[in-house]
């Protein structure tokens, strides 16, 4: 048997946030899909990101509801390098979104930041150090 992962899943409390948001960061979605109850983009190399919402989620489990304190999965955009990194977030935060943690130079090696996306998941946005 061969198992490999296929796509990554997105619950929104609002499509159309939710989507705005993750087009910023280079998803190529269509504009008259914030207005669907399901989404699906391919990446490049065939990885999809899914997005539903949260009623959706409900007709085949009645019992979910919004999770509640910190994150479970997180999602992590490369990006060109450090000065992208800091660009992007002021970006993201000027556009109205939550600045988790602003950029810095991680012990890791990496300019790292992380954004809260519309429902409150922390994106994080890295480069490698120069």
């Amino acid at each position: 048997m061969t198992v490999r992962l296929d796509a990554i899943s997105i619950v929104a409390a609002d499509m159309a946030a939710s989507l705005s948001f993750y087009r910023r960061l280079g998803l190529d979605l269509p504009a008259d899909a914030d207005a669907a109850a399901h989404v699906e983009a391919v990446l490049p190399g065939g990885l999809r990101v899914l997005w539903d919402t949260e009623d959706v989620v409900r007709t085949y489990d009645p019992a979910w509801t919004r999770p509640q304190g910190g994150d479970r999965l997180g999602l992590a955009f490369r990006c060109e390098g450090p000065e992208a990194v800091d660009a992007l977030h002021a970006e993201l935060v000027d556009a109205g979104y939550r600045s988790h943690l602003a950029p810095w130079d991680a012990v890791w090696g990496q300019r790292y930041a992380v954004v809260l996306d519309p429902d409150g998941a922390g994106v994080s946005l890295f480069a490698d150090a120069q």
